[in-house]
């Protein structure tokens, strides 16, 4: 990207490298738009992202897939519950120096890299999980009494079974907050599941090839970053977040009736950053409440806690959520189930 573009060039830039990086993950990933496009928003807004879906809809080959598209390092980290937190950072080890005198030295782990996978980030111990967080948050490892800064671009990307419980760790609300999204990537349809057994019979590797480097990456994050936001934007993403506590003095009836929680300040500043990418990718300059309205399952889905009698009517974070948006709109839907229901096939649905 050159410095001397206009922003209408940058703009068209934007959008022609982001459909480029779009058209080679297609290459490895069958549908899942929500998971591959929330992906792409993420990384390029400087967030991290937490995964979730059963075994084999291609979580994995996924974060590849983009890693091998943006030229980017690539490590994974398999959480077990007796891996230790210098297994993720890393650790000091002594050794000989050139007068044969015992001297330590750093060895970082894993999460130096560019992508890091934290797979079935819940098996792992609290402790264990909680090293990740100021990597996610500062991008820096404290260690040994020094910090280590990490590479940029930095993005984590951890999994998690939403099936299989049993020995696992349930992650605290400090750290699901640092995650911008919550993405979903669902059991694939009978003709995804046959183009997903054509795609993978002539060979397992990745076929994206790559479109761009990470110099690239961050030079993206700064044009979205001078996209304008206008107050009215603003307020009504503030109000949309302030509609899930129900706590406050004029709460919504969905969010006194269906949440225990709402979601912190992080999420007014994913929605508005995640806006400002949405916007780009359309070729706009600038940011509509329908983008935060797009952006909102993703963003607050894992912020929201749900009462227990929400959770036994069957409701889900989703369908409150789309209460939510109506209410903040001033419609007429009050009630989670007269909110339409979210198409987990399609990224980020426009309301």
């Amino acid at each position: 990207m050159n410095n001397a573009w206009s922003m209408e060039e940058r703009i068209r830039y934007f959008s022609r490298q982001y459909q480029a990086v779009r058209g080679e993950i297609a290459k490895d990933i069958v549908g899942q738009d929500e998971a591959v496009d929330g992906t792409l928003i993420a990384m390029i807004a400087g967030g991290n992202v937490l995964l979730e879906g059963v075994p084999g809809t291609g979580k994995t080959r996924l974060v590849r897939s983009v890693a091998r598209t943006l030229d980017l390092m690539f490590s994974r980290i398999q959480f077990t519950p007796d891996l230790m937190p210098a297994d993720v950072t890393g650790s000091n080890i002594i050794e000989k120096d050139e007068k044969g005198n015992n001297v330590q030295r750093f060895v970082g782990g894993p999460v130096f890299s560019n992508i890091v996978l934290a797979d079935e980030i819940n098996r792992a111990t609290p402790k264990t999980q909680s090293a990740l967080l100021e990597a996610m948050q500062e991008h820096r490892v404290t260690a040994g009494g020094r910090t280590w800064a990490l590479m940029e671009p930095f993005f984590v990307l951890a999994t998690q079974n939403p099936i299989e419980q049993d020995g696992t760790y349930v992650l605290p609300e400090a750290q699901t907050d640092r995650f911008m999204f919550k993405l979903l990537m669902t059991f694939p349809g009978e003709e995804e599941l046959c183009r997903i057994v054509r795609l993978t019979q002539d060979t397992q590797e990745e076929r994206a090839a790559r479109v761009m480097n990470g110099d690239e990456l961050l030079a993206m994050r700064e044009t979205a970053k001078s996209i304008p936001v206008i107050d009215e934007v603003v307020e009504y993403a503030a109000r949309l977040v302030s509609s899930t506590h129900p706590e406050l003095d004029g709460a919504s009836p969905t969010a006194k009736k269906e949440l225990r929680f709402g979601a912190s300040p992080r999420a007014v500043q994913a929605l508005i950053a995640g806006g400002q990418i949405l916007a780009l990718t359309d070729g706009r300059y600038n940011v509509s409440r329908d983008d935060v309205d797009a952006l909102a399952c993703p963003v607050l889905r894992h912020r929201i806690k749900l009462t227990y009698d929400a959770v036994m009517s069957g409701h889900t974070p989703d369908e409150v959520i789309r209460a939510l948006i109506a209410e903040a709109r001033g419609g007429n839907r009050t009630k989670t189930e007269n909110a339409e229901a979210p198409d987990s096939r399609r990224l980020f649905r426009r309301t």
